[in-house]
């Protein structure tokens, strides 16, 4: 287990060449680059009080893992040790599995499970102790799986986005696809075209892949918070605004929804 932690451990090493900046890290660009996972998470925990407040909470534990994976890809980057490795590809794999059961609509369940969200999120738990031991006992395979995660996904975003009568939501779900497509663009490039990138002395296309993925994430995110609360609590009349200018769409996008009022509370009873 100690020779796990050992920096160097990990087969894995990215086209930026370790220690040429820091002599304590590694790989300094792909560390720093996973800054946006710190910076943005707060501030959307503060933009999606009212979503979390009155269609569910959970959300907040997407961007508390967005925190984690961005914790575990620096330490991964900084150290390129295994047990580094591990936890950066298995934090990706619950964030991926943690959306799955808060965001799959109804109409998608299982017959067995009757539409209940809480079995599905049950399974979706063993599922992620299952396959996070599968993972850690064959590590090579980590990378590949994730990949196969975020083809489905987009693909489902796609098919969602056809029923979306929001141009709004529309145009945001296809700028995070497009984002999407050149992250994975960026972290094929820098696998296959190392020996390119650094005869131009820029060998850090994964630091901009993570980047990217992460604004293609977090944007997905939004855009699956908006067709949730409008399939399954459309009462709550959900609208797309971004911050801080709510006329400008390249800002931070997040899900404001309407605020159930005395009236309407009396009336449920």
């Amino acid at each position: 287990m100690w020779s796990h932690l050992q920096r160097g451990s990990s087969p894995v090493d990215w086209c930026e060449s370790n220690y040429s900046i820091s002599p304590m890290i590694a790989e300094f660009v792909n560390t720093v680059s996973n800054i946006l996972f710190f910076l943005f998470p707060p501030v959307l925990i503060h933009l999606f009080q009212e979503y979390a407040k009155f269609v569910n909470p959970a959300i907040n534990l997407l961007w508390i893992m967005l925190m984690v994976v961005g914790l575990s890809s620096a330490y991964f980057h900084a150290t390129l040790s295994l047990v580094g490795q591990l936890l950066d590809e298995i934090a990706i794999l619950w964030v991926f599995i943690a959306t799955f059961a808060m965001f799959l609509p109804r109409r998608y369940f299982p017959k067995f499970l009757g539409g209940n969200r809480k079995m599905l999120a049950l399974y979706a738990c063993v599922f992620s102790f299952v396959s996070t031991g599968f993972l850690l006992m064959y590590p090579f395979a980590n990378a590949f799986a994730l990949m196969a995660l975020v083809v489905p996904s987009l693909m489902f975003m796609y098919k969602e986005l056809l029923r979306v009568k929001c141009a709004r939501v529309y145009r945001l779900g296809l700028r995070s696809m497009a984002v999407c497509f050149l992250a994975l663009f960026c972290w094929i490039i820098d696998r296959l075209f190392c020996d390119a990138w650094l005869s131009i002395d820029f060998p850090y296309m994964h630091g901009v892949w993570h980047i990217l993925s992460f604004i293609a994430t977090y944007t997905a995110f939004v855009v699956f918070a908006y067709f949730n609360v409008s399939e399954e609590n459309p009462d709550q009349k959900p609208v797309l605004k971004y911050w801080p200018s709510n006329d400008f769409e390249l800002g931070i996008p997040y899900i404001s929804v309407k605020r159930p009022c005395k009236k309407d509370e009396d009336l449920a009873i």
